[in-house]
């Protein structure tokens, strides 16, 4: 068992879904011709994911403990279709707690950790400019303001060591900048280095998207924020440095970046110190 996702499944208690997976296992892989390899390890907190092969070529199986960010995965991976993303070959709708999906598997598989920061920039920037695009008019996503008032509503129940002032103008901004956007688009939501792999089809794709449809400047943020040394010690230039690579609006962003640094920093301290540079 992967050993990040038995951490989280006993600290949560899935303990009950987890041991539910070797059947589920078995089943799609009778289902799906697939031959089972041994999941990826640490892993992450929320799915089982390992390399299999089907009819001989090589595929992921991830089988996903069903969550709000991540509950249309397979409908974004199949909206993109392969540009810029994994493809998806199969989907299915397990139970009302499990999803699973068949994937395409990047090889060699290093992450776009191995390059510099700098060169991170780039590479992110160019694929969100390719994931960005207008939704199907019936498209299935959440909006990002109702992801947005869900965090909300949950930095609300946390204890925090905020200035209150700063508290409230990054709570309210948080709410309000979702609805104030110039477009919609649909949105990864978590592209950063650790969700970009090195591939044979592309030099890059992108993996674990966590699609919602709207603002186009939000999705800039989740790169941003894994930038540790960069945020903390110049967060405008950062800032300064997406807004070159991705055509956006540099107030914009930087709000974004404050409001977002104000949310997360109950469980990411040193953001909280970010948000008090950068604060309007």
């Amino acid at each position: 068992m992967p050993l990040a996702l038995a951490k989280a499944a006993e600290a949560e208690g899935r303990q009950d879904w987890l041991a539910t997976l070797p059947s589920t296992i078995a089943a799609l892989a009778h289902r799906w011709q697939l031959e089972v390899g041994e999941p990826f390890q640490p892993g992450g907190q929320t799915a089982w994911v390992a390399p299999v092969t089907q009819r001989g070529n090589d595929r992921v199986l991830k089988i996903l403990w069903r969550h709000p960010e991540a509950e249309h995965e397979a409908d974004g991976l199949r909206a993109w279709g392969g540009d810029g993303a994994v493809r998806l070959f199969e989907a299915d709708l397990i139970d009302a707690d499990t999803t699973a999906m068949l994937l395409e598997r990047c090889l060699p598989g290093t992450t776009l950790e191995s390059l510099a920061e700098p060169e991170q920039d780039v590479i992110v920037a160019s694929l969100l400019r390719r994931l960005w695009r207008e939704p199907a008019p019936e498209h299935p996503f959440g909006s990002l303001q109702s992801m947005c008032e869900r965090w909300a509503s949950e930095f609300e129940m946390k204890e925090h060591a905020m200035d209150p002032g700063l508290a409230r103008n990054g709570l309210s901004l948080f709410r309000e900048l979702p609805g104030s956007a110039e477009r919609e688009v649909l949105l990864c939501t978590d592209l950063h280095a650790g969700n970009v792999l090195s591939a044979e089809r592309e030099p890059w794709l992108m993996i674990d998207p966590k699609p919602y449809v709207g603002d186009p400047t939000y999705d800039a943020l989740q790169h941003i924020l894994n930038c540790d040394w960069r945020l903390g010690s110049d967060p405008r230039a950062l800032v300064r440095r997406m807004v070159e690579l991705l055509d956006l609006d540099a107030d914009r962003l930087l709000l974004w970046v404050f409001a977002r640094c104000v949310i997360e920093s109950p469980d990411w301290p040193g953001l909280g110190r970010v948000a008090m540079l950068i604060a309007p």
